[in-house]
């Protein structure tokens, strides 16, 4: 009896045990699981309105302002030249670039010299009679002719009958015949215009050159054009006279520039005109690729801001306190990678660097403000 009064005993404690246990559990309050907060870090600029210009960048090639395709006017074998006639030879202005035998010619020129000469010659005794006036002139001019050296112009005649008297016996035709002879002689020997360089040479010494053949170009290396074209949009807003920044597209050296001629004829292809820019300085050398960025105008309490911080194209991010706001603005342009807005408060405090995944009212730590560090 005994034994079966302990083992109901035991079972009662037990039984009492788990339901207090249970009661315990059952009553027990788990506290939530707190939210983990993430802050993300932001750069900020600070909002100064005022004038911001808007500049069209555009592009083209560089052609040398001075340039000249030689060309010969006359046959004969290339004799010599002041320097080597090869692409990259530098030419002193007024020194020799192409000299063409002229043996022939001078020949040729030398014969009609001593026929004018024997012309005037035969003339002196019927002036002496007829117009002893005009004898002394012309006797002088026998005297000074010289075969080597351009021919003299004749002496005027004192009156009308004097001239046909002269014409009668053939001397006007010979003279003009020699006058012909000498220039063309010139033609013999092409001089550099300026001092440049040939940029190219279609010919060698001894080559037999003929008449209309291209013998190479010449330029001057130290100014040059710059050819870019520019919307009909701000064809209004550009001026001769005006100057431009220019710079290579590895935009690692700059040069300035001014426009000198703006082409009136519009392309229908691009709607757009030529510009023409004089440019001169260091490192410029013909064909190079430039970009051109010409002030058209200004736009009043406005800002630059990046176009990657642009939200639907009217909205951008902004700062107040430790929490990203949305605010509305009005694009004035649109440049390759930046935009001008309006509709900014001076001191604002907006986004320097796109952030992936902002949102309004999402908290941020501000980390530097990129404007009062620039």
């Amino acid at each position: 009896m005994r034994k079966i009064i302990l083992f109901i005993l035991g079972l009662v404690i037990l039984a009492g045990a788990l339901f207090i246990a249970k009661k315990i559990m059952d009553n027990r309050k788990v506290p939530a699981p707190r939210e983990k907060k993430i802050i993300t870090s932001v750069f900020t600029q600070t909002v100064k309105n005022g004038k911001v210009p808007v500049t069209v960048s555009t592009n083209g090639a560089l052609t040398a302002k001075y340039r000249v395709e030689l060309y010969s006017e006359v046959q004969g074998v290339f004799e010599s030249s002041a320097t080597d006639f090869k692409p990259g030879a530098y030419y002193q202005e007024g020194s020799v670039l192409l000299k063409i035998n002229s043996d022939e010619h001078q020949a040729n020129l030398r014969a009609q010299k001593s026929s004018l000469f024997n012309q005037i010659v035969l003339l002196l005794p019927d002036l002496r009679l007829d117009y002893p006036e005009s004898f002394p002139d012309w006797e002088k001019y026998v005297n000074n002719f010289d075969m080597e050296s351009p021919i003299e112009p004749l002496p005027s005649a004192k009156s009308e009958r004097e001239k046909l008297f002269v014409t009668g016996r053939n001397i006007y035709t010979p003279y003009y015949t020699v006058k012909n002879l000498e220039e063309r002689m010139s033609k013999y020997t092409i001089r550099a215009p300026f001092s440049g360089v040939l940029t190219e040479a279609l010919v060698t010494t001894g080559t037999l050159i003929r008449s209309g053949q291209k013998l190479g170009e010449f330029i001057n290396p130290n100014v040059y054009e710059l050819q870019v074209p520019v919307n009909t949009s701000y064809s209004d807003l550009i001026r001769v006279g005006q100057d431009v920044s220019l710079h290579n597209i590895e935009n690692t050296k700059k040069w300035s520039g001014r426009v000198i001629r703006i082409n009136s004829i519009i392309e229908q292809s691009t709607q757009s005109i030529q510009v023409f820019i004089l440019v001169s300085g260091k490192d410029l050398k013909e064909g190079m690729y430039l970009e051109a960025d010409l002030e058209a105008r200004e736009i009043n309490d406005a800002f630059e801001i990046d176009r990657k911080l642009l939200v639907n194209n009217n909205q951008i991010f902004y700062v107040r306190d430790t929490t990203l706001g949305l605010t509305m603005i009005d694009p004035a342009y649109f440049k390759e990678k930046s935009v001008i807005v309006q509709g900014l408060e001076d001191g604002m405090k907006i986004l320097a660097r796109p952030v992936p995944g902002a949102s309004d009212g999402m908290t941020v730590q501000v980390l530097e403000d990129l404007t009062q560090t620039n």
